[in-house]
């Protein structure tokens, strides 16, 4: 098989958190995933093959068409955390270049504020997020808020690494119901909970 199926739930994210043990594994990814994974490995053979094609590009596709199938993840994959938010991490590539997740958001849950150590993307499968974006102050070795957008089922966002994207990602606490998004992160499957969110003060 060409991926590592993992389908383990990660403990809720805080900044201290880590992967918890795998809880099961599966024998095969969904037909969903397995297409979304081609689609990644594709993009990374056109990106070497021609340094000029749009990675980025590629990735939201991949992650607009797998949210576009109802398989793409099982109701367990969906579970929440009355605490906090939680990381259903799905596949991870065998040469450590991206991992899959679904994160499952009840209302008033959000990330941290927080820049990018790596490239990711991300979609909204269910519910609505909200995301606040801001820019980096670095006199004030801060992050400034510049403007909030609303992420409704079926947005999609890439973003490659570094402060120029800086951003939280949440549920607004007045949402009738739980978002599910799902991302895909430029890191090995067990570094997933520490390799990705670049911590800031806001």
């Amino acid at each position: 098989m060409r991926l590592e199926h993992v389908s383990r739930l990660a403990r809720p994210f805080s900044s201290a958190s880590a992967p918890s043990p795998v809880a099961g594994c599966g024998a095969h990814l969904n037909p969903a995933l397995e297409q979304l994974c081609g689609e990644i490995d594709a993009a990374f053979a056109a990106a070497e093959a021609h340094p000029g094609a749009s990675f980025g590009q590629r990735v939201r596709l991949a992650l607009q068409r797998a949210i576009a199938d109802p398989r793409v993840l099982r109701p367990d994959q969906r579970a929440s955390d009355p605490q906090n938010y939680c990381r259903h991490l799905l596949a991870a590539d065998p040469l450590n270049r991206y991992a899959i997740a679904a994160l499952v958001w009840e209302p008033g849950q959000a990330s941290p504020v927080h820049g990018h150590r790596t490239w990711c993307g991300y979609a909204v499968i269910e519910g609505a997020l909200e995301e606040t974006l801001y820019r980096w102050d670095a006199l004030g070795h801060r992050a400034i808020e510049t403007r909030r957008h609303p992420r409704s089922s079926g947005a999609v966002s890439y973003v490659d690494a570094g402060r120029g994207a800086i951003h939280r990602l949440g549920n607004p606490a007045d949402a009738a119901a739980r978002a599910v998004s799902l991302h895909v992160y430029g890191v090995a499957g067990e570094q997933i909970a520490t390799h990705v969110n670049d911590l800031l003060a806001a």
